[in-house]
């Protein structure tokens, strides 16, 4: 279920020059914001939990998703490059499998890395709450991957619908709605922060065991989906 071949262009595609500067944009800014907190407000455990919460998982997190799990495979699709790699003796779910994971550790370098840095520098790690984000980052980079993967395999303006659920869904109805809470990967990988925080530092809405099924759900289905979607690409070319 990995190919190395596969794995090696999706890691030149999304290391790109243009896209690796993104990529290293917005960790940059959450550690030098975290330089500046820590020397305006010294260590301050409520701050770094609310830092860390608003800016590093709520957004930066799924705007680096976003990135690597739709630049994965749409720029293949659109450019039309991808009946190339499906023409190969690799199979479908091979591809999809590989670039998923590929997907999954470049979101999670790119964000869990500089949150457990910023967590750090921030207040020491004091409450867990530098590990306990850090965690909450590593689970919702392997759904969010598989989600903007999916996305990525089933339409061309997957980074417009990406953003949109990033940007609206997610740091929007997904932190003020109730409702839509429950519908949050953001909230589903805060539950289990809030299981390694110090209490009352970090806030879910989500049960955890809710949550592990939700995610697992998730990932889960959108890579079996995705799977079958490019499948049906590869049929259809041969028509």
């Amino acid at each position: 279920m990995y190919n190395p071949t596969v794995a090696r262009l999706t890691y030149r595609a999304l290391l790109g020059r243009r896209r690796a500067l993104i990529l290293f944009l917005l960790p940059a800014l959450l550690i030098l914001i975290s330089i500046a907190v820590r020397a305006l407000t010294g260590v301050d455990d409520k701050v770094a939990a609310d830092l860390l919460g608003g800016f590093a998982l709520a957004t930066m997190v799924p705007l680096i998703g976003v990135i690597a799990g739709t630049g994965a495979i749409g720029p293949e699709i659109d450019d039309g490059s991808i009946v190339y790699l499906l023409s190969k003796p690799v199979k479908r779910p091979t591809i999809i499998m590989t670039k998923l994971i590929v997907a999954i550790a470049v979101t999670m370098a790119f964000s869990a890395i500089p949150t457990l840095i910023a967590g750090f520098i921030l207040n020491g790690n004091g409450q867990q709450i530098a590990v306990a984000y850090t965690v909450a980052a590593l689970v919702a980079s392997i759904a969010y991957s598989a989600l903007f993967l999916l996305l990525g395999t089933v339409s061309r303006h997957a980074v417009v619908f990406g953003l949109v659920y990033a940007l609206i869904w997610e740091s929007l109805f997904g932190s003020l709605v109730s409702g839509a809470k429950t519908l949050s990967v953001q909230q589903w990988a805060l539950s289990l922060a809030e299981k390694v925080a110090g209490d009352g530092y970090v806030d879910a809405t989500v049960g955890l065991p809710t949550a592990v099924v939700l995610l697992s759900a998730v990932t889960v289905g959108a890579t079996a989906y995705a799977g079958q979607k490019l499948r049906r690409l590869t049929l259809a070319g041969e028509e």
